[in-house]
């Protein structure tokens, strides 16, 4: 997993409320385990016309030009806003899989669903916490102006927005650790990899029976 320290990112805004992960990703793309190339099809139903399926050529596809993620201001856009209760419904670990892989590195809203939440830091993903007046004061600012972008620092915890103004966010400092230095529940384990050549070392010696 890559360490996440800052970004400078530009801000799509996804105004609804209660967002679940089905419509994160579509429950015919959960076939594959692997977690790249769920990006094409993040937000599948609502970014398309069409009803996609695995395997598809998405460049092919008709966009719905209502859908915000298909608006050019909002391309490329790494820090995705949104309202409350993101990524409710089932605990599909795919969903934050698809965003990642669509390019959002940070998703601000005033709420999330608590698996959602957690996988996002599992998957390098930073999920930002801000009251809900604070989510509608960005939502306005980025309606207003073309190419807003967000400064967002794990460090200081700290959201800056192009005016100067800054938010400070909660997060566990575990999370924090974890994100700051790139280490998923792998990467956590093999920091232990010394101890557990040593422990399979003695456990070969005394129960060499279950080796052969």
């Amino acid at each position: 997993m890559k360490p996440f320290v800052k970004l400078n990112g530009l801000v799509a805004p996804l105004d609804r409320a209660n967002v679940d992960t089905d419509a994160i990703i579509p429950k015919q793309f959960l076939k594959s385990i692997k977690r790249a190339g769920f990006g094409p099809n993040a937000f599948d139903e609502w970014r398309y016309l069409d009803h996609g399926e695995p395997g598809m050529d998405n460049s092919n596809r008709p966009l719905n030009p209502d859908f915000v993620l298909n608006q050019a201001r909002y391309q490329r856009a790494g820090v995705l806003l949104t309202r409350e209760n993101f990524g409710c419904g089932s605990s599909r670990e795919h969903a934050p899989w698809a965003l990642e892989d669509y390019g959002f590195k940070v998703i601000i809203a005033s709420s999330f669903a608590d698996i959602f939440f957690n996988n996002c830091f599992k998957n390098g993903m930073l999920p930002i916490v801000l009251s809900a007046q604070d989510v509608d004061d960005i939502f306005g600012e980025v309606a207003a102006i073309e190419g807003y972008k967000l400064n967002v620092d794990l460090a200081t915890q700290t959201v800056t927005t192009p005016s100067g103004k800054s938010y400070i966010f909660e997060v566990d400092a575990v999370r924090k650790h974890n994100l700051l230095n790139g280490l998923d529940d792998i990467g956590l384990t093999m920091q232990q990899q010394d101890k557990i050549k040593v422990f399979e070392a003695k456990h070969k010696l005394a129960q060499p029976w279950l080796f052969n």
